[in-house]
């Protein structure tokens, strides 16, 4: 979601909206509250404590992305490199699957694990560059419900808080207040950016500083991280490098959402069929 930490859903709400039914001094009380810990807008909706209103800047057109499975590799296999980072089994499958087949093409590659709320960047060639705690959606879910970004705050219901799994392409941007984001998806209104830990009730730092990832779910979907991390690693190397990126699914294999495979499988049979024409 555009520059804050909530979503597109938070990004969609209008005074107008606001005021209907509600006490006379607490429409601004609550648009002061959604411009200081939402994401931002990403239409030109506004609500009055957006001072200066812009419009959110739309990433220039991105290629289209195939989702037909690449074919794997018939070349030496290509494994991903973590470092001294531990990452999940499916994180891990995901990175030497992508950097293996070309699924990257010749770009960055950043992968979100939800399970592990973890974000992992990669220069072209699969070598980490950095990894960092992460907050994500509320809810539990890998699929977008239709129409999310253009939906009012006050129609998002909890379930329908998710940060969608899927392959997409990264792309710099500005949300409407003028605050840089990394677009996940335009369409779904879902970035990352930097956290912005000004509802103190919501506790972002604690959560993302906190030893389990069992508490950092929290934003309507967009992905939130530290400052630095955003700053120094993500940001630059998607703008230098272009990024693809990959929201691992919580709810299915990563098998099944992007058609991907085992590397360590293919570098068996690799090597068994270098081994016979040694014979």
């Amino acid at each position: 979601m555009p520059a804050s930490q909530t979503s597109p859903a938070e990004t969609a709400v209008t005074l107008p909206r606001l005021r209907a039914g509600l006490p006379p001094a607490l429409p601004l009380l609550l648009a002061t509250a959604l411009a200081l810990g939402g994401c931002g807008w990403r239409n030109n909706q506004q609500g009055e404590a957006a001072q200066p209103a812009t419009v959110a800047e739309a990433p220039a057109p991105a290629k289209k992305v195939s989702l037909v499975p690449r074919r794997p590799a018939t070349g030496l296999p290509h494994y991903a490199d973590f470092g001294r980072q531990r990452p999940s089994h499916e994180a891990r499958h995901v990175a030497d699957w992508a950097i293996d087949s070309g699924d990257n093409e010749g770009k960055a590659y950043v992968l979100v694990d939800k399970k592990d709320a973890k974000v992992y960047v990669f220069n072209p060639r699969g070598r980490l560059v950095a990894a960092a705690p992460a907050l994500l959606g509320a809810a539990v879910g890998d699929d977008p419900v239709p129409g999310i970004g253009e939906k009012p705050l006050s129609q998002v219901l909890p379930e329908e808080k998710t940060t969608p799994a899927g392959r997409y392409v990264a792309e710099p941007g500005v949300n409407a207040n003028g605050e840089d984001v990394v677009w996940v998806s335009w369409d779904l209104a879902v970035s990352m950016h930097r956290v912005r830990p000004l509802v103190k009730a919501e506790r972002r730092l604690q959560r993302l500083a906190s030893p389990t990832s069992k508490d950092n779910r929290i934003s309507f979907g967009c992905i939130n991280l530290p400052v630095a991390f955003y700053e120094k690693v993500l940001r630059p190397t998607v703008k230098r490098d272009g990024a693809i990126v990959y929201v691992l699914p919580e709810t299915r294999t990563p098998q099944e959402q992007f058609g991907s495979y085992e590397v360590h499988d293919r570098a068996q049979q690799f090597a068994g069929i270098a081994r016979t024409r040694v014979k």
